[in-house]
Parts: structure tokens; C-alpha cells; sequence
């Protein structure tokens, strides 16, 4: 039986409570934090460049529907993705849920606490919130070139985390 193993890029920051399980590609300069779980068991999770998966989320698949998140993607805290696809640009809010063959549009900013339901699709370049998630307006230039400056603060963080800026107490 071949073991399928995570795959790492450079510059990774992954939390030590972190649990990166099977066939899970991270990306060069991104970053998983404290209590996510990414579970490539039984189809891919692939997670771009410089995009941060914040604390306690999870990533999952299904056998038909593989988890793949692009590049200067951030993934807010407790968000949970299933087998669905983010693309580059976008943020996924606190608390939401994207389920099984959901697709998020480049350049996307989905509001804390959304539903994405099966299969649904977002549109690139919109605000979207709500249970389910219903577009609410077009996203202004700047805002969207704020999407991309919350991943690159993300990178700056994991840097100083990789340098050992911040101690850790274990118990």
C-alpha cells in the first residue's frame, strides 16, 4: 500500500496543534494555525501560495470532490470547507461553511457566518453573505486590492512565527 503523504512548500508556517493528514499540498509562503485540521484521505486538499488558513478550521473532501483553495486566499478562524473550491483572491469569513462542490470566484469576500450550499457558485468580485449566501453587491477596487494586502499580512505574521518571535507555553 503506498503511504500518501503531505506535501510542504517553502517558507510554511503549520501550528504544531495542527493536523495535516494523506494527500494535503500547501503552497510556498502559506500558512495553517492552531487547531486546523486538513484531511486529504480520501481525495486532494491543495492550498496555494501565501494563503493562511486560520485557527480551527477544517478541510475535508469526498471521494467525487477534491478541496482546492488558490492563491492569497485568507480562510478566517472556525471556517469549515468541504470539498469545494476557493479561488485566488478571496477571504472566507469566521464561521462559514462551504460545502461539497461549492466554487468561490476569484476576488470573492464572503461574509462571517455564510452558507455556501452544494454546488452553489459565487461570482468573482462580489460581497457575499448570509445563510445560504446571497451576492449582495459588487466589490469596490479598493476592496478587492485589500484581499490580496489580508494574505500578504498573514505571510508577514508566519515569518515572525517561523523566527520564533513568539513563545509558546506547552502544559
Amino acid at each position: 500500500m503506498k503511504m500518501l503523504k503531505p506535501q510542504i512548500g517553502k517558507n510554511v508556517f503549520i501550528d504544531p496543534s495542527a493536523q495535516i493528514i494523506g494527500q494535503v499540498k500547501v503552497g510556498d509562503y502559506s500558512s495553517v494555525w492552531p487547531l486546523c485540521s486538513l484531511r486529504g484521505d480520501i481525495n486532494k486538499v491543495t492550498i496555494g501560495h501565501y494563503t493562511n488558513i486560520q485557527d480551527n478550521s477544517i478541510l475535508h473532501v469526498e471521494s467525487n470532490h477534491a478541496c482546492k483553495i488558490g492563491h492569497y486566499v485568507t480562510v478566517g478562524h472556525q471556517v469549515i470547507l468541504h470539498a469545494c473550491t476557493v479561488k485566488d483572491q478571496s477571504l472566507v469569513g469566521m464561521g462559514s461553511i462551504v460545502l461539497d462542490g461549492a466554487v468561490i470566484g476569484e476576488a470573492v469576500m464572503l461574509g462571517a457566518g455564510s452558507l455556501v450550499t452544494h454546488g452553489q457558485k459565487l461570482k468573482s468580485g462580489y460581497l457575499y453573505f448570509g445563510r445560504p449566501a446571497k451576492q449582495i453587491r459588487a466589490l469596490k477596487r479598493k476592496e478587492i486590492s485589500n484581499l490580496k494586502a489580508w494574505a500578504e499580512r498573514y505571510v508577514k505574521y508566519a515569518s515572525e512565527h517561523l523566527a520564533g518571535k513568539y513563545g509558546r507555553l506547552y502544559l
